[in-house]
């Protein structure tokens, strides 16, 4: 039998300019390792290509778009270099993004949970349906969202990054999240989110491939020190993700 943090998927498709990058896994879209480290590939991948002018990314399934890491995987994590290499997982796609030449829309279907929100923040653009409430959930095991904090900041603000990180356990409806600057657009459904998403990849495509790469930097110009910033945050949490208070927690988590 596989084992379940081996499992998902990671799939790249490309068709008239729009490279679309999906992920999945059983467990709610979680996140292991090994999906993490897929999906910057796939993403730096699309940023090499020349037949692709626009990204797009999204996950499979109805009502959840990530439920953040692997809660299997941080059990597991024995010591802060291991867990520093976890934590690197989510750092190198926020990274990938960020260092992506071309634009990057998400598309978030249902609930976006930690490391979900931070790549739902991460992305140039992004959409999703009525379901897709947010909730940054990393106090409550004991960490924090260091890691994706920067990107959530960045895209939010710093005072409704905090609201999110202290009421830890609180899901914050799509309305909210859209209001903050986190969603351009909230859909009733995603066969209404599909439409404009698409309808948008296909004028991204065949917009001035240079004009884009000009603005994305641009919008990305005051994260320069990502790479380190990122490895710093992750490093913080891979140490307390070893306290007495997290394992209990995570220990928590996983009977439910």
């Amino acid at each position: 039998m596989q084992d379940a943090t081996q499992a998902g998927h990671i799939q790249y498709q490309v068709a008239d300019g729009i490279a679309t990058i999906e992920f999945y896994h059983p467990g709610h879209n979680s996140l292991p390792g090994r999906l993490l480290s897929e999906l910057t590939e796939a993403l730096d991948q699309a940023g090499k290509d020349e037949l692709v002018k626009v990204v797009i990314l999204r996950s499979a399934g109805d009502r959840t778009f990530c439920a953040g890491a692997s809660f299997d995987e941080l059990a597991a994590i024995d010591n802060p270099t291991r867990g520093k290499a976890f934590f690197l997982g989510f750092a190198n796609v926020i990274n990938a993004i960020r260092r992506c030449p071309k634009f990057v829309l998400g598309r978030v279907q249902g609930k976006a949970i930690g490391g979900g929100v931070g790549l739902a923040c991460a992305v140039d653009y992004c959409v999703a349906t009525r379901f897709s409430a947010v909730k940054l959930s990393e106090l409550a095991i004991g960490i924090g969202p260091f890691v994706v904090g920067p990107a959530v900041a960045r895209k939010i603000g710093q005072a409704a990054f905090q609201q999110l990180t202290i009421n830890a356990t609180a899901l914050k409806p799509a309305e909210w999240a859209r209001e903050k600057g986190m969603y351009a657009e909230v859909f009733e459904d995603a066969a209404a989110m599909d439409e404009h998403l698409n309808e948008l990849a296909q004028k991204l495509a065949n917009s001035n491939p240079e004009a884009m790469q000009n603005l994305k930097e641009v919008f990305w110009q005051s994260a320069h020190d990502w790479d380190e910033l990122l490895a710093e945050r992750a490093a913080t949490s891979g140490q307390l993700v070893l306290s007495d208070f997290s394992r209990k927690a995570i220990a928590r988590f996983k009977g439910k």
